[in-house]
């Protein structure tokens, strides 16, 4: 058994599902939990008003008891069954006064309704009350755990249905936070990795089937989403058994390059979680090489995840890069890294500086690669800006020579002093990266003929004299007042004799 919550999520990814877990924490900042009810459902119960305070609790309580006591001897008609399932998720939505729907004792009641009952729509109701019980108190994630339906947990997920796929797989990505289940069974007893991989292959299915249509039952969407969710969970805390999930890149890959969804932002869901999926696979495996970069479009995926990135540039703001933006650009890092020749090619002539960003300062345009290196420097995205310069590194073929050529000293410096690498001799020479006839500023990256000039005249003796005087004065200053404990250098200059006094009757040419 393997304590899921003593592994942090690490490197630049460790918030991709933040937003999933401050809900999971029952964290105080987080928004109104979701609903698990399925959204045709006839919730005529809510209509009318739940009860509130003490009378909840009693409601709740007798809920409880009822369908505790229909598992020992059936007491209730299916429909009863159901209506007691329905008004208990209602109330188990707010979980103030429903106490007992967080017990030892209703988890296992609730489990066995879910997963013991010949009723489909039984199961499917109490399901959606554990779900509702697992998010708001991650206390009940153990219990559930506890009652060992690992086996029947895993057989529900076969099963064809969006409904079951989405309930099942919410249940098991909440129960990777806090608890000890055992993801090395799952895969390896209870086909955990052949469910989620058919079903994956099951949504590619239906997207390409669909063509240019966007499919808009949401309990499509939902189950998608959840099931990227649960398979981006259980790679990174279950590391040995990656290759299981091998199968699932040709399904994400088909459904991020020919899937057509209904999205107001670029990288809303299910797009990230696709994106987020090719994260933890092994995509330098031989046998998906062609799924990744096919025959006869070789670019296909690369180029897919570049328009991601220049469109998600220009409408996320800065709080929203660094857990929306910094997995995609991993994901383009690591299909950089597999790619054949021409494909590697196409990646740099689309992300590195061109002719047209070097005619000023590099950074300053509006290109695609500009806006990389602003946000390679971007204080308030650490992960972010350290993924962006990995990126530039890689495609520099990770060699601090060609990277300082293609980015500037000015941008590489930061990355190499923080991994000890030395500073390259190009980081001073002025042809870097440019031609004998047309040389770049070594520390900007610009064109050097492009550079704006000082504008107005020299200044004179006079005037440098007056400035030398000033700065001389300036630094016995903060000497005295112990701002500073240098050697001031105007006095270092006069002791040397490097400076010359000049006669009164002196004129400037």
């Amino acid at each position: 058994m393997v304590q899921q919550s003593s592994r942090p999520l690490s490197g630049a990814f460790r918030r991709i599902f933040s937003h999933s877990r401050s809900h999971s924490n029952g964290s105080k900042g987080s928004s109104r939990p979701p609903q698990m009810a399925h959204p045709n459902q006839n919730t005529a119960a809510a209509v009318a008003a739940p009860l509130t305070g003490p009378a909840k609790l009693i409601a709740v309580t007798g809920l409880v008891e009822k369908l505790t006591e229909d598992l020992n001897s059936v007491t209730l008609l299916p429909q009863q069954r159901d209506a007691a399932l329905e008004q208990l998720k209602i109330y188990g939505r707010e979980p103030q006064n429903a106490d007992p729907i967080f017990t030892k004792e209703a988890i296992e009641m609730l489990t066995r309704h879910a997963f013991n009952s010949p009723s489909s729509t039984t199961s499917r109701n109490a399901l959606r009350v554990l779900c509702n019980a697992l998010l708001l108190k991650p206390e009940t994630r153990q219990m559930f755990v506890n009652l060992g339906y690992e086996a029947k947990v895993c057989n529900k997920l076969k099963s064809d249905n969006r409904d079951d796929e989405f309930l099942i797989s919410r249940i098991l990505f909440l129960t990777t936070y806090g608890t000890n289940t055992n993801l090395v069974g799952l895969i390896d007893k209870h086909h955990l990795a052949d469910s989620i991989n058919k079903n994956l292959e099951r949504h590619a299915k239906r997207r390409t089937a669909a063509g240019s249509v966007p499919i808009t039952d949401l309990m499509e969407n939902m189950a998608l989403s959840e099931t990227l969710k649960l398979l981006f969970n259980v790679t990174h805390y279950c590391k040995d058994r990656i290759s299981s999930f091998t199968p699932a890149i040709p399904p994400v890959v088909t459904m991020l390059c020919k899937g057509v969804f209904q999205i107001l932002k670029p990288l809303d869901l299910p797009i990230s979680a696709l994106v987020n999926a090719l994260l933890n696979l092994e995509v330098g495996s031989k046998d998906v090489q062609g799924s990744l970069y096919p025959h006869d479009e070789p670019n296909l995926l690369a180029d897919r995840l570049i328009d991601l990135l220049a469109r998600s540039s220009k409408v996320y703001s800065n709080d929203e890069l660094e857990t929306t933006v910094t997995p995609l650009i991993g994901a383009i890092r690591a299909i950089h890294e597999y790619a054949p020749k021409d494909v590697k090619e196409s990646i740099r002539t689309k992300l590195l500086p061109k002719e047209a960003d070097r005619t000023q300062v590099l950074g300053r345009s509006g290109s695609l690669p500009s806006w990389l290196l602003r946000n390679s420097t971007n204080p308030i995205t650490p992960q972010l800006r350290e993924t962006i310069s990995n990126l530039f590194f890689d495609l520099s073929d990770k060699d601090a020579s060609t990277f300082v050529e293609n980015v500037g000293y000015g941008f590489a410096s930061g990355f190499l002093f923080s991994r000890g690498l030395p500073v390259p001799q190009n980081a001073s020479e002025a042809n870097a990266r440019g031609t004998p006839n047309r040389p770049i500023n070594p520390i900007t990256g610009q064109f050097i003929d492009t550079e704006r000039q000082p504008e107005g005249p020299e200044m004179t003796e006079e005037e440098r004299e007056r400035e030398a005087e000033r700065l001389f004065v300036l630094f016995e200053r903060l000497n005295a007042n112990g701002v500073i404990s240098a050697e001031n250098p105007m006095r270092t200059a006069v002791q040397e004799g490097r400076f010359e006094e000049l006669p009164d009757d002196y004129e400037s040419d």
